[in-house]
């Protein structure tokens, strides 16, 4: 007696394995993909929230009239240091960092053009559900502390 397949199943598993593997690749990708730019924002998050931190280590009397430069410098350096972990395949520059230090207001702002980001991990961009993963133009944190 033959066991197998009947002739009609032929190619059944080959059809099922092709729709399940889509499926599964598409969750996997999305993922993998919404994961990564979750992870840079948390960093921008507590890299600006650190660099405020650090910034009020100025002694503004050591300082005198260049509290307002020093204030900004630390806190720009802070923020860049604590960036320090990203690849350079992802383009992340210092200029991407800014302080201002106005009347008693420190605010440090890191924005993050995903264009970039695009560049060292695609797009995929699947027929019902767009362009995965759907990201706005920049990766925005910003952290502000009034002296």
């Amino acid at each position: 007696m033959k066991t197998g397949l009947p002739k009609k199943q032929k190619g059944a598993a080959a059809i099922e394995f092709a729709l399940v593997f889509g499926i599964f690749f598409a969750v996997f990708y999305g993922l993998v993909s919404y994961s990564l730019p979750l992870l840079m924002m948390q960093s921008f998050n507590q890299a600006a929230a650190e660099a405020v931190r650090q910034a009020m280590s100025v002694d503004p009397v050591a300082a005198g009239t260049n509290y307002g430069t020093q204030v900004t410098a630390r806190a720009k350096t802070t923020a860049i240091t604590q960036l320090k972990w990203i690849p350079a395949s992802f383009q992340f520059s210092d200029d991407l960092v800014t302080a201002t230090y106005s009347g008693t207001t420190l605010t440090v702002t890191i924005k993050y053009p995903t264009s970039r980001l695009y560049s060292v991990f695609p797009a995929l961009v699947l027929p019902v559900i767009g362009t995965v993963p759907n990201l706005p133009a920049n990766l925005y944190a910003s952290s502000s502390l009034q002296f």
